[in-house]
């Protein structure tokens, strides 16, 4: 299901404000009781009073979880900051490096269903919380992290992703509509719309239905990608990126040149070695194409939202939409 983040800078204390506002006007609009709706509040409120405390350049993203008739809300923080040489440390209460009470960050682990960071010193923090409206939903087999934004003054973001099963193996599609704002929006959601209807059809055959959808529109770059085993499927057609990541290395993935709906003279599956604690990255060209991981030290073994949001905290060009999908396979039934 395509779901955009809403951002929102933080640099001072009326900001943070805002960012809780806005969390709990999410959580309302997702059908959180009163008191649920409260600890969404609180959490990314004392992540934003951290920000403001700590971060040269801090960010909230705050995203909608679907996980069948689960609904959730994830908040990610972002800063290029002075970071943590002790991480846990940090978490615990009564510890504050700037004269607070120190509470923050325990106080959101013990009220998330879900927390997670990564901090490098020199370089930054990103910390992750999910919380859910009622119990978690049980692990589906596919741990899925996205950012997924506007370009700066738009309302609308003209990128779109989606993650769905198919015939026991799960597909992940990525989708950049031409340009920017509300006809973008049309043409990457059109993409996600033909993903969905179609069954579980070879990955060249998902891409000419969507180029047959998309045949009314400005047309997108457009990217599927399919776990089967010890392998991993892959087509596109135009500037999605995209690499299989391990501690090994990493290994570039093809896409061929045109634009879904318009020209797409060619369009070819490649396939590539899939191991367990390999991770998929897929990002539009809202981010420069040069980023890696390997200067990240233990961001690889994290959440996938903290990976989507680090890269996307430290590669976005800041002149487009921008989405960072991180996707890794987990046994059925585990959760972290």
């Amino acid at each position: 299901m395509e779901v955009s983040s809403t951002a929102i800078v933080v640099t001072e204390s009326s900001q943070a404000g805002q960012a809780r506002r806005t969390a709990s006007a999410l959580a309302a609009r997702l059908g959180f009781n009163e008191e649920a709706q409260g600890k969404v509040a609180l959490v990314v409120s004392e992540a934003a009073k951290n920000l403001v405390a700590h971060a040269r350049e801090g960010l909230i993203l705050l995203r909608a979880l679907h996980e069948g008739h689960h609904v959730g809300v994830e908040m990610l923080a972002l800063d290029k900051g002075p970071g943590m040489a002790d991480v846990e440390r940090c978490i615990r209460d009564g510890y504050s490096t700037a004269g607070t009470s120190g509470v923050g960050l325990g106080a959101m682990r013990r009220m998330a269903a879900f927390f997670d960071i990564h901090s490098v010193p020199g370089v930054g923090t990103a910390v992750v919380a999910q919380l859910w409206a009622d119990k978690p939903p049980p692990a589906s087999g596919l741990e899925v992290g996205v950012v997924c934004v506007p370009m700066s003054g738009e309302e609308v973001c003209g990128d779109s992703w989606a993650v769905d099963l198919k015939d026991g193996r799960f597909h992940v599609l990525v989708a950049d509509g031409l340009g920017h704002g509300p006809e973008a929006a049309r043409a990457s959601r059109a993409a996600v719309v033909s993903f969905l209807e179609q069954g579980p059809n070879p990955l060249v055959e998902l891409l000419r239905g969507a180029h047959q959808e998309l045949r009314s529109t400005r047309g997108a770059a457009v990217s599927f990608a399919s776990l089967d085993g010890a392998q991993l499927h892959y087509a596109g057609v135009g500037n999605i990126s995209a690499a299989i990541v391990s501690p090994g290395g990493s290994q570039r993935l093809v896409s061929m040149n045109g634009t879904l709906g318009h020209q797409a003279p060619r369009m070819q599956q490649f396939s590539y070695p899939w191991s367990r604690g390999a991770t998929l990255v897929m990002c539009s060209d809202g981010l420069a194409t040069q980023w890696r991981l390997d200067a990240y030290p233990g961001l690889l073994a994290r959440h996938p939202s903290l990976v989507a949001g680090v890269l996307y905290r430290d590669f976005s060009r800041g002149r487009d939409d921008a989405t960072v999908l991180v996707a890794r396979e987990v046994p059925r039934g585990e959760s972290r």
